[in-house]
């Protein structure tokens, strides 16, 4: 079992002595709400290459998350509070989501440039790897509706070096897919965005919010209506960065609010100590809060027992900060 560091990082950081936690930022006087005057930001474990698509285990009290660069995904317990190698040669596995029986739905980002289902035994099974008889690109963040319909985007993103997946073509446009949960059928939703990245529902589902992580000057999040037979329509600039901050992984709150991974869009007038962590954007996609981290977050879920953790994959380390609200989400 291989161990990782907990709180002690390389860069000297420990977490704030002081409430509230001043690196939790108050933007909007609306954001005051969800920040707990008494919890302050964790730094869980360090030590990772590239941290990616963390997925909360409630039933087994424990977190999975990517380390891309390292090719494996690793498991955070509660419990112990240590974090230690759940699956080696992972195919460089991005984000994950968990299906509605439980088991653990991935993005395999090269290699086999699929989305596979970990079976409660342990088996690994593919769901889809193809569209019109062409490979995928690099699957790379990946949501459970609660009808069961599995949806994830296509980028290219892990075909363009060895390091965070393998050198490769791309033979299919940057996109979204659906695979339905009763039948299994792969539909291509969308290939109107560069670089389609993070995704998440609203809380009723009637929203899809997808970034747009290349899109030109400045990140995007669009929204779209979803239909009841997946079909997406009235497609709406929903947030736009407006500067040198980029987005990655989002999650909905219960209240409709956005956190969504952030950090410097790689800029020159970028500054990444002032933009690296997690931002909060109200249903109407304006900024009410900051959660400040000493390094880029790539993406976030909620957890804990009553789903109200909010867990942060950002390069090296994991983070957690107890919120007061809950992930949108209740697997």
């Amino acid at each position: 079992m291989t161990l990782f560091a907990s709180s002690q990082a390389r860069d000297g950081w420990s977490p704030s002595l002081r409430y509230p936690d001043p690196a939790v930022a108050v933007l909007h006087p609306s954001f005051a709400k969800y920040r707990l005057f008494a919890a302050s930001i964790e730094r869980l474990a360090t030590g990772f290459r590239w941290m990616e698509g963390p997925v909360w285990f409630g039933d087994g009290r424990y977190l999975l998350a990517s380390d891309v660069a390292g090719n494996r995904i690793v498991r955070w317990d509660e419990v112990t509070g240590t974090a230690c190698v759940f699956r080696e040669s992972a195919n460089y596995a991005n984000g994950h989501t968990r299906d509605l029986k439980g088991r653990l739905v991935s993005c395999e980002g090269a290699v086999t440039r699929r989305i596979s289902r970990t079976e409660h035994d342990g088996r690994i099974v593919t769901l889809a790897d193809r569209f019109d008889g062409k490979p995928l690109n690099s699957p790379n963040d990946i949501v459970c509706q609660s009808n069961g319909a599995i949806w994830f985007t296509d980028p290219p993103f892990q075909l363009g070096n060895d390091y965070e997946g393998r050198v490769g073509t791309p033979e299919l446009p940057h996109a979204v897919y659906r695979i339905d949960g009763e039948t299994g059928a792969l539909t291509q939703v969308l290939d109107d965005l560069t670089g389609p990245n993070g995704l998440c529902f609203s809380p009723d589902e009637r929203k899809l919010y997808v970034v747009e992580s290349r899109a030109t000057p400045s990140r995007r999040v669009w929204a779209y209506n979803v239909g009841a037979d997946g079909r997406l329509s009235h497609k709406t600039l929903h947030i736009d960065a407006r500067g040198p901050g980029a987005f990655d992984g989002i999650k909905c709150d219960v209240d409709g609010n956005i956190w969504a991974g952030w950090g410097s869009n790689g800029s020159p007038e970028a500054d990444p100590e002032a933009l690296d962590g997690v931002m909060v954007f109200d249903p109407q996609g304006q900024p009410i809060g900051h959660i400040r981290l000493p390094e880029r977050c790539a993406n976030l879920c909620f957890g804990g027992a009553d789903n109200n953790r909010l867990f942060m994959a950002s390069s090296h380390s994991l983070y957690a900060l107890y919120v007061n609200t809950r992930g949108a989400e209740k697997r």
